[in-house]
């Protein structure tokens, strides 16, 4: 299987399945002397890891990450610091009960990449997906605490904005609120909403989807290339290669399409050393490079597909029968998206602030 790499100067590759030992990912061109410690990378991976409320799957995973290559540290390095070379990180799998499993070794599940996996390839992992699941995001997280040393100085946040039907009221949007809640949601208000809503759906046995809205600020303007190098297009493909993700858009993203030129066009005005625009429908992003305002992304994601409630499928003899997923599985999985939207955000930036910096030889804009 091939395809496991991500970026282009700034890059990654992930590796290990669900059920198996251990996952982890090597993060390649990362510069060398920044700071890193296993401490930095755990406080995001800590914010993923599985089990943490009851509106997330019960599998309990430290999720520990262990550094085994790339960084050096002695009297003369002011604590650990990267050394240029790859950067190996592993996170052990301790709470897999791949039994939970079995029942479905010749079954298709609904919605799962079951089917397409094992017309690919001949077989597949049914033991939670395999490389297929979610939990490979955990590689991501511990990637994207890396990136988030290259970019250090932007700041990378994200919010939950909707769980199925159900929207944040943007009056209330606090980014203090964050933290406060199990749903990584901004509105305080919306978050007690969801709490009775997930509930609900969770004892039916179903499932539902959400959408995260990733926001970077002190983006340099300048970051992306015309035409085929554009940070938005990077954005885009980073945020859709996220397991359930089913949607992107960028800045007013489909909205756009009900506006009027005059609406959309963010208008400018002369600032005292820079101009600065006086809205921001284009998500910080013009001709696929920053503009020096926030960058603006949201995805969707679909509902969990392994559920309770029985579905109609066909075995792998193409026979039909019907399917119950058992195990721990999330009731809304866009949840623990949150931190892995903002993984891939950083990843993307660190790649652009690289490839920015080697065509350039300037981490931003030309200036005035």
């Amino acid at each position: 299987m091939s395809f496991n790499t991500f970026g282009h100067l700034f890059r990654f590759t992930t590796w290990g399945e669900s059920h198996g030992p251990a996952l982890g990912v090597v993060v390649d061109g990362c510069p060398a002397g920044l700071a890193l410690t296993e401490e930095m990378i755990q406080r995001d991976l800590d914010r993923r890891k599985p089990g943490q409320s009851k509106y997330t799957t019960q599998r309990r995973e430290a999720d520990a990450v262990k550094i085994l290559s790339g960084v050096f540290e002695d009297e003369r390095t002011d604590g650990p610091r990267t050394t240029g070379t790859p950067i190996s990180l592993m996170i052990e799998n301790i709470d897999q009960r791949s039994k939970d499993y079995s029942e479905i070794r010749d079954k298709y599940r609904p919605g799962h990449a079951d089917y397409t996996y094992h017309q690919k390839y001949g077989l597949r992992d049914y033991r939670g997906g395999g490389r297929s699941s979610a939990r490979e995001t955990a590689a991501r997280v511990a990637a994207g605490a890396v990136a988030r040393q290259v970019v250090d100085g932007v700041s990378i946040r994200a919010s939950l904005v909707q769980v199925g039907p159900h929207k944040i009221d943007y009056a209330n949007f606090d980014w203090d609120e964050v933290g406060k809640n199990p749903f990584f949601c901004a509105d305080p208000k919306a978050a007690a909403l969801w709490a009775d809503y997930l509930d609900d759906v969770r004892k039916q046995g179903n499932s539902v989807g959400a959408v995260i809205e990733v926001v970077a600020e002190n983006v340099p303007v300048g970051w992306g290339a015309p035409i085929y190098g554009k940070l938005s297009a990077d954005l885009a493909s980073a945020m859709m290669s996220i397991n359930a993700v089913k949607a992107v858009e960028i800045g007013a993203g489909f909205d756009a399409a009900e506006l009027t030129g005059i609406d959309n066009a963010d208008q400018m005005r002369a600032g005292a050393d820079t101009p600065y625009f006086l809205s921001n429908q284009a998500g910080g992003i013009l001709g696929g490079i920053s503009n020096g305002d926030p960058v603006v992304v949201r995805f969707a994601v679909k509902p969990t597909s392994s559920i309770l409630t029985p579905r109609q499928t066909v075995t792998t003899s193409n026979e039909d029968t019907d399917v119950v997923t058992k195990g721990r599985h999330d009731p809304c999985v866009g949840i623990r998206a949150v931190p892995v939207g903002e993984a891939m955000m950083a990843c993307v930036l660190a790649d652009h602030k690289l490839r920015h910096r080697g065509q350039t030889g300037r981490d931003g804009a030309i200036g005035y």
